[in-house]
């Protein structure tokens, strides 16, 4: 049995969790964009304290992988590494995609269906990976051109598919199919209280000085214009 803090930052929104063995004591999040640095800290103690939890009491902090948005994911990490090595407790990364297929497990009651968790990429560009409702990895995370095609070849063996994430309304311009299901669900930090307490117990810890995030591809910069 492991106390757990869940830390999502992987986009535009922040959530926060608190897990004991598995199961979901606590959730907090903002609905406010692009304030993971402000905060993040004032989600942990929210969720310490309406679970009655203080922050010696951790076994483990959990924080999403990526992929996502750069400086989020960043904030996320340092966040994470910091209480782990204040407490010396060990870190454990989850798969950002994972845990949002598993909230479209949840909401969907599709059995059977594969599950397909996408988050925005700018354009008309994704990450994404595909999974079974037991949560099996089919399709790794890329991070790819969205096409109206790209999963004909699961539909034509009878797939019922579901796509959830920022991504999903996008997606669904583009795409329609009878067996398609669109939730375009935020990422959380809800689903990762059962996903950190299985990595837990196999004891499936991070490297707290040289884990990182997931970015899948280069980061979008603009150059800076000269002044003449």
């Amino acid at each position: 049995m492991a106390l757990i803090l869940c830390l999502e930052t992987a986009t535009e929104v922040c959530s926060v969790a608190l897990g004991d063995d598995g199961e979901l004591l606590a959730l907090n999040g903002t609905g406010e964009p692009m304030d993971h640095a402000a905060r993040l800290t004032t989600l942990i103690a929210s969720c310490l304290k309406q679970a009655g939890k203080a922050l010696h009491s951790l076994d483990a902090v959990a924080v999403s992988q990526g992929p996502g948005s750069y400086t989020s994911l960043r904030i996320g990490y340092s966040t994470a590494k910091g209480i782990a090595y204040a407490l010396g407790i060990p870190v454990l990364e989850i798969d950002t995609l994972q845990a949002l297929a598993a909230r479209g497990v949840a909401e969907a009651n599709r059995p059977g269906a594969l599950y397909c968790a996408m988050l925005d990429a700018r354009r008309m560009e994704a990450y994404y990976a595909l999974y079974s409702e037991t949560g099996q990895q089919i399709e790794p995370p890329l991070a790819a051109e969205l096409s109206p095609e790209m999963f004909d070849a699961y539909y034509a063996r009878g797939a019922s598919m579901v796509f959830t994430g920022n991504a999903a309304e996008k997606y669904s311009r583009i795409h329609a199919h009878a067996n398609a299901l669109f939730l375009p669900l935020p990422a959380s930090a809800e689903t990762f209280p059962a996903l950190a307490e299985k990595k837990f117990r196999q004891g499936a810890f991070a490297d707290t000085a040289y884990c990182g995030p997931l970015y899948l591809k280069p980061p979008n910069i603009t150059q800076a214009r000269a002044i003449l």
